[in-house]
C-alpha cells in the first residue's frame, strides 16, 4: 500500500505542496536585467542615458543586457534622432511586465516558505 503524501516544509517547499525551487525566469534573474525590467516597470519610458545613470551601468553592459531583453520581447527599444543626436528609449512590453510579475510571484513564494509560521 502506498504511503499517504505528506506536506513538505522547509527551504525546499513551495506553495501547493510542491517541492523544489520555482523555475525562475533565468533571463530576468540576472542582476542587471532584473534592474532594467524593474526600472521600466515604474517608468513608462527611459532613455539610454537615464537608464545608464539610474543603474550605474557602463554603455556596453547596458547595451548587451537591454538587447537580450529586447530579443526576448520583454523590452521595446526605439531609436530616433533629435536633430543630429541619436536618441534611444526603452519601454517594458506587456510580455515583459507579465514575466516580471511571474518572477516576483515566484520570489514571494520562496520567501514565504522560508519565514517561520
Amino acid at each position: 500500500m502506498a504511503e499517504p503524501k505528506r506536506k513538505v516544509e522547509g527551504p525546499h517547499a513551495v506553495p501547493g505542496g510542491k517541492t523544489g525551487v520555482p523555475d525562475f525566469d533565468k533571463l530576468i534573474h540576472e542582476r542587471m536585467r532584473l534592474a532594467i525590467v524593474s526600472a521600466l516597470a515604474v517608468n513608462e519610458v527611459l532613455g539610454f542615458n537615464e537608464l545608464k545613470q539610474l543603474l550605474e551601468a557602463t554603455d556596453g553592459n547596458l547595451s548587451v543586457h537591454a538587447r537580450k531583453l529586447e530579443e526576448a520581447g520583454y523590452v521595446l527599444c526605439e531609436k530616433s534622432f533629435e536633430g543630429r543626436v541619436p536618441k534611444t528609449e526603452y519601454r517594458l512590453t506587456p510580455q515583459g511586465r507579465a514575466a516580471l510579475e511571474t518572477y516576483l510571484d515566484h520570489m514571494e513564494a520562496l520567501i514565504q516558505t522560508m519565514r517561520p509560521h
